[in-house]
């Protein structure tokens, strides 16, 4: 039964975090070195103490920036429930994701495929890897969007592809009149179009990418993006 309550959607994060306490998860997890702690219980939980029971992710609706997991934790030793928040992406919290890694959970965890020695990242299990070579199978990637939820439901979709220190691999959806509203990025960008045609907006300057084209821009220059039609492109920022 709890699964099945966890499986529903909550709506946003903020409603979800409010759902979620009505389960019994009333606890906020923070990052404390490799551990997870609960300062109002004055608990530190190591990796071993507990379990990761749900993981929900969040999607900015104006920039790719803005996004953000929420794992559902519980730990049967302490008996204790509650949640923790990290951004993915480039937003992502780097110590929080260290600690993600190095549980056994396949939905969460980097993974390579079903197989230890493969570089190509596996579209079913969202896997984010930075391996010296990487295969990425992008069309793969495209169908699996084209049936997930938020694609139908909300008419976008982002996936991360591929992260290291000092470079983001995005694909990013959007139906015919979707929009990224202004904003920023804090490195270098490159936009490349892989299947319909967007509208590039700089300053001043507007673009018409189709598919094959690309354009790059430097970072913290204000800019947004519209699709002309369902679109899907990838969003590349080096740091």
């Amino acid at each position: 039964m709890r699964e099945k309550e966890l499986n529903e959607s909550f709506g946003t994060l903020s409603e979800t975090i409010n759902g979620l306490a009505k389960l019994g998860y009333t606890h906020d997890f923070n990052i404390k070195e490799e551990c997870i702690v609960c300062h109002t219980a004055n608990i530190t939980l190591s990796p071993d103490d507990f379990e990761i029971d749900h993981v929900y992710r969040f999607e900015g609706d104006s920039d790719p920036e803005y996004q953000s997991i929420l794992y559902a934790i519980s730990s049967v030793k302490f008996n204790i429930k509650g949640t923790l928040v990290n951004g993915y992406g480039i937003s992502s919290d780097e110590t929080t994701t260290k600690l993600i890694e190095k549980l056994e959970i396949p939905h969460v965890r980097n993974s390579m495929e079903n197989k230890p020695n493969d570089s190509t990242v596996n579209p079913s299990d969202g896997s984010i890897l930075d391996n010296p070579l990487m295969e990425i199978d992008l069309q793969a990637f495209i169908k699996q969007a084209k049936n997930e939820a938020t694609w139908a439901d909300k008419g976008r979709h982002s996936a991360i592809l591929f992260k290291s220190d000092t470079m983001r691999i995005m694909l990013m959806g959007l139906h015919k009149n979707a929009e990224l509203k202004p904003h920023k990025a804090n490195g270098v960008i490159s936009v490349q179009v892989l299947e319909g045609g967007i509208e590039f907006t700089a300053g001043n300057q507007s673009v018409q990418l189709g598919k094959g084209q690309m354009i790059t821009l430097r970072d913290n220059v204000m800019h947004s993006v519209k699709a002309a039609t369902d679109s899907f492109f990838l969003l590349t920022v080096v740091v």
